[in-house]
């Protein structure tokens, strides 16, 4: 697929990172108004990078756009006479709806919203996506892009904000479990490069556990507690402490703010 990443931003790089690695584009097009960070791309032979959008939709299929919401507007005014029925519009931008962007370019576009994280540049992102009417033609294309990264899910786009805490702020928020068990095991001994790499290899095995079996977290939890035992002393010592209410306070508090954030 001849492939445009608009606005190559840390998740834009993420994205090229993730579809090169798994050899998903014939060519591909990177831009940003300033190239000198994204030169180091210029090594493959399948990559052009530019600061020119124009140039990039011209020679491309799949238009990813990852630039700040507040210039998405101003860029797809500046493309729109370019597009044709050959172009797939994936837009990566919060809070950025399909009618805003249809407004821009009208309804006859195939147009995706997507929404993946930054885990796409190791192929392992949980990305949702949405459509407009003609872009339901297209979803499926969609999917296949982002399943070469990770894994996809269609949504309703009522959903996306929703994705958006869960999928994208997720990754911070399982980061700072994964630093606080960190934590934990060097207070246990451990020192911290070893206490790392146990709460994260461990943390990998329990999602792979869930994604393999397809298990509810409680029944693979009844495996490894037993009566008295140290695990569930643990567990109901970190409930007591508020972990569970602290976690869905702190997704509901994310997702209070990115709703502020679309009704300015």
């Amino acid at each position: 697929m001849k492939t445009a990443i608009i606005g190559t931003g840390n998740l834009g790089l993420s994205i090229a990172k993730g579809i090169l690695n798994n050899n998903g584009a014939t060519s591909m097009y990177l831009t940003k108004r300033d190239t000198t960070a994204i030169a180091e791309f210029e090594k493959y032979d399948k990559v052009t990078v530019t600061n020119d959008n124009r140039i990039a939709v011209e020679n491309s299929d799949i238009l990813i756009f990852a630039v700040q919401p507040i210039h998405f507007a101003a860029i797809l005014e500046s493309i729109k006479d370019l597009l044709t029925d050959k172009h797939v519009i994936i837009s990566t931008i919060t809070g950025f709806s399909i009618e805003k962007i249809e407004a821009v370019i009208g309804k006859d576009n195939f147009i995706i919203r997507s929404m993946p994280n930054t885990a796409i540049s190791v192929g392992k992102s949980m990305t949702c996506i949405c459509s407009n009417e003609k872009g339901k033609k297209r979803v499926e294309l969609a999917k296949a892009i982002f399943n070469r990264m990770g894994h996809s899910m269609e949504i309703p786009e009522g959903q996306m904000q929703a994705a958006t805490v869960i999928c994208a702020s997720g990754v911070a928020f399982w980061m700072r479990l994964i630093r606080a068990t960190t934590q934990g095991a060097i207070q246990l001994g451990f020192d911290a490069k070893e206490a790392q790499e146990l709460a994260m290899h461990t943390c990998n095995g329990a999602a792979s556990l869930l994604i393999e079996s397809g298990n509810h977290p409680e029944e693979e939890i009844d495996r490894v507690t037993t009566p008295m035992g140290c695990t569930i002393t643990g567990l109901n010592e970190m409930e007591h402490q508020g972990l569970s209410s602290s976690l869905i306070r702190g997704i509901i508090s994310s997702y209070d703010k990115i709703t502020e954030f679309k009704n300015k």
